[in-house]
């Protein structure tokens, strides 16, 4: 029977440095291949074994090469962390100050874009190489509080030897990760660092908390935006006959008039001209203040069979594209829309509400949550799904690309019929 996992937290409140001495005993095991004393907490054995799969060398701190300057403000200026800035200084950087911790906050890439905090701890933090401009990666750097829960998608904290990469021991780390709330889609990460001495069994739950608050305040801006675009999209729409619908940039909808609500429409990359939308039809599509005035032809949609390509190869970049004769497009996935997408093309027969909770969740009666999932999926791909089971439409040609490595398939996913599918795939 393996050894139980030790109880980090519990134990650094008591004695940070016995509990970095316990940690360094199990890490020289595990990379020696022999059994330790204590087995790592399962969300770092996992990232260490991704590790060992991607060649990272623990014994060698391999960097890439900084962003200048001008990419990191360029960055900064693009994201859409720069409207949370307020909220994770006032929420982090006084207590991280005070803490001898820093806070820093990097891009979906894994890119460090700002850094606050102690100033002592700030120099230390260079000589790691945890600068602005970094790639904080976890296949860069191994197991870190960036890039390891940009993976898994959940708060993680690393404390001393559970950092894969040697030089990285001495250092403690705590991250959540961001993600938009529309969409489930990861914009970045913050963390909360310092010497392995001032690590808490508290800042795991302070951070993940500040990192809820962050998506909160993009959830208010979004709506207030909406608010403003329906303003100008009232008198328009009056004035107009037939179906419309005016959409923000990212097809979320503002206003309607001659037809039922739609909560987002899904826009081609090219948006302006005459275009073949999903669930619409032919329409066509207009700029207005900073939305889209989408006007739908009397006409049709045409009819074709219709593709779907479900592309799982990436390890954080999870998306679904759908063609057919009338056109095509494709969007990017939530980490839960591209487990649920990924288990329909498995079955193609379908799985019931509850089948689909047992799937995800090893729970069949966590049907609430699955009906809310999938009626999002639908919200997109519409009449491509079909309920009661859940499934894809019988004449929908469904391809699933996969990553190289069996064990790269939805790597943050811990559902049971997700493990079952890398182990399946792992057997000649």
């Amino acid at each position: 029977m393996a050894n139980p996992p030790m109880n980090v937290a519990q134990l650094a409140a008591v004695d940070a440095a016995q509990a970095a001495r316990l940690l360094r005993d199990v890490r020289e095991a595990k990379l020696a291949g022999q059994r330790a004393r204590h087995a790592p907490r399962p969300v770092i054995e996992e990232s260490w074994q991704r590790m060992l799969r991607g060649g990272v060398d623990p014994d060698r701190d391999v960097r890439s090469g900084l962003l200048g300057p001008d990419e990191v403000r360029r960055r900064r200026e693009a994201s859409p962390l720069r409207h949370t800035l307020p909220l994770l200084r006032e929420g982090l950087v006084s207590v991280a100050d005070v803490a001898h911790h820093i806070m820093v906050v990097a891009d979906a890439d894994g890119r460090v874009l700002w850094r606050e905090g102690s100033a002592p701890v700030l120099r230390k933090a260079d000589r790691l190489g945890f600068e602005l401009g970094a790639d904080w990666r976890e296949d860069v750097v191994g197991t870190n509080g960036i890039g390891t829960p940009a993976v898994v998608r959940r708060p993680v904290q690393v404390f001393a030897s559970e950092h894969f990469v040697r030089s990285h021991t001495s250092w403690t780390c705590t991250g959540a990760p961001i993600t938009d709330p529309r969409d489930g889609r990861l914009i970045g990460v913050v963390d909360v660092s310092g010497p392995l001495e001032t690590m808490h069994p508290a800042t795991l739950a302070w951070v993940g908390s500040v990192a809820k608050l962050a998506e909160a305040r993009l959830r208010e801006q979004h709506l207030a935006s909406l608010e403003r675009l329906r303003a100008v999209a009232a008198p328009v729409l009056a004035r107009l006959h037939g179906r419309a619908v005016v959409v923000d940039a990212d097809g979320w909808t503002a206003a309607v008039t001659g037809m039922p609500y739609l909560r987002r429409v899904v826009l081609p990359k090219s948006a302006a001209g005459r275009r073949w939308i999903p669930a619409l039809g032919t329409c066509s599509v207009e700029p207005l203040a900073e939305g889209w005035l989408v006007r739908v032809a009397d006409e049709p949609a045409p009819r074709a069979a219709p593709r779907v390509v479900l592309d799982l190869a990436q390890p954080r970049r999870w998306s679904v594209a759908v063609s057919g004769s009338a056109g095509s497009w494709s969007r990017e996935l939530s980490p839960r829309h591209a487990e649920l997408l990924y288990l329909l093309a498995r079955g193609r027969d379908g799985r019931s509400a509850a089948g689909l909770a047992e799937d995800v969740f090893g729970d069949p009666s966590r049907t609430v949550t699955v009906r809310a999932e999938m009626s999002r999926v639908r919200r997109y791909l519409g009449a491509l799904l079909q309920h009661r089971p859940y499934r894809f439409r019988e004449d929908v040609e469904v391809e699933v690309v996969l990553p190289d490595d069996p064990a790269d398939l939805l790597p943050h996913s811990t559902a049971p019929a997700v493990r079952e599918g890398r182990a399946a795939a792992r057997v000649p």
